[in-house]
């Protein structure tokens, strides 16, 4: 996924959580989590992006 997309992905994900979080009664309990949900998974793939070592770098596992 480009950097364009992860951030489309996540503007959708925090706009659908405030149009959620703002409409209090007519959100029900599955439109909450389903808000949360997807603003989890939009957030989930920008470390393990940024966290990828420099190509030519080994990395270093844990529990090694």
């Amino acid at each position: 996924m480009t950097p364009d997309e992860q951030i489309t992905k996540m503007k959708k994900a925090i706009t659908q959580a405030v149009k959620v979080m703002g409409d209090r009664f007519g959100s029900t309990e599955a439109d909450v989590e389903r808000a949360i949900d997807e603003l989890k998974a939009s957030m989930q793939t920008v470390p393990a992006a940024a966290a990828q070592p420099p190509q030519g770098t080994a990395a270093v596992t844990a529990g090694a």
